[in-house]
């Protein structure tokens, strides 16, 4: 079905360099969309939520604001949220149109936060480093999207504590599709996986809400590890939970000392599965190994 593929996959398999190369690409290419889909996917979502409260009310004039016409991925067009100069292509190529504009808007100046190269290049790295352990094969591409949707995960959480439903509903269901002819575990791991991972913390989240009366964490992480588990299967639950716990907490206590963050501001967990995740897909046999044997 997909022949036309085939003089391409043939030179990548013939040389390697060119298959990464091509991968890295992608990968920063890919990583320009996440910062936009980083910035309008929380957008998109308070639009929705403004709509849905006026439905509700039957009042045309609720809300403070009117949300645009039309505000998605691609409309309106990408633009300087300081002047509104639209971006041009060539200041849309990942990392080197940031460092041909130092780093500042063309037309006011004003500063662009370097977190959009960074986005960029850590997907690119991602993306090569994909294409060199998992060689020139379906499950290349399925390790991509898995590691760009929680790229995009990562830092919507870190800037809104949400987790979008569009991202890990998806991601859920494509990882028990990849799986229905073994592609990282059986079937069977998949959905027990899925299942399992969304009944741990959503057990946790009530014992704590139990016992101490507030909410530990959002219905978003608990379908982030449900995606988790469909992917790789319960067997990965535990050390990803284990990683994850131990990164947050020591990044969360060296915030509260270092960074003097309060104690009763929230911390995002989304982050810190995402890197669990990460880990799952790289070293996913050597962890399971390592505490099932």
């Amino acid at each position: 079905m997909l022949d036309f593929l085939d003089p391409a996959l043939s030179i990548f398999r013939a040389h390697p360099g060119i298959y990464f190369a091509f991968a890295t690409i992608i990968g920063l290419m890919i990583g320009s969309f996440l910062n936009v889909a980083i910035y309008r996917l929380p957008k998109m979502m308070e639009h929705e939520w403004i709509r849905n409260c006026r439905e509700l009310q039957q009042d045309a004039a609720a809300g403070d604001v009117p949300p645009p016409a039309k505000y998605n991925l691609v409309v309106p067009r990408s633009a300087c949220p300081a002047c509104g100069h639209n971006i041009a292509a060539w200041e849309n190529i990942p990392i080197v149109s940031y460092l041909l504009l130092r780093g500042k808007c063309s037309a006011c100046k004003t500063p662009i936060s370097i977190r959009y190269p960074l986005v960029e290049a850590l997907t690119g790295l991602l993306a090569g480093v994909i294409a060199w352990q998992f060689g020139v094969t379906g499950i290349a591409l399925a390790a991509m999207i898995f590691a760009f949707a929680l790229v995009a995960l990562t830092f919507i959480d870190f800037d809104t504590h949400l987790l979008p439903d569009d991202i890990t509903l998806p991601l859920l269901w494509i990882g028990i599709i990849v799986n229905m002819n073994n592609g990282f575990t059986d079937l069977q791991s998949s959905v027990i996986g899925a299942m399992a991972g969304y009944l741990i913390l959503w057990s946790i989240y009530w014992l704590f809400k139990i016992v101490t009366g507030k909410e530990g964490m959002g219905y978003g992480d608990f379908k982030l590890l449900a995606a988790i588990g469909a992917w790789f299967g319960w067997q990965l639950l535990p050390a990803v939970l284990l990683l994850s716990s131990i990164v947050g907490s020591v990044i969360g206590i060296g915030l509260i000392v270092l960074a003097k963050h309060g104690r009763e501001m929230p911390i995002p967990f989304g982050p810190y599965l995402a890197l669990g995740g990460i880990a799952a897909l790289f070293w996913g046999t050597q962890l399971s190994r390592l505490y099932l044997a």
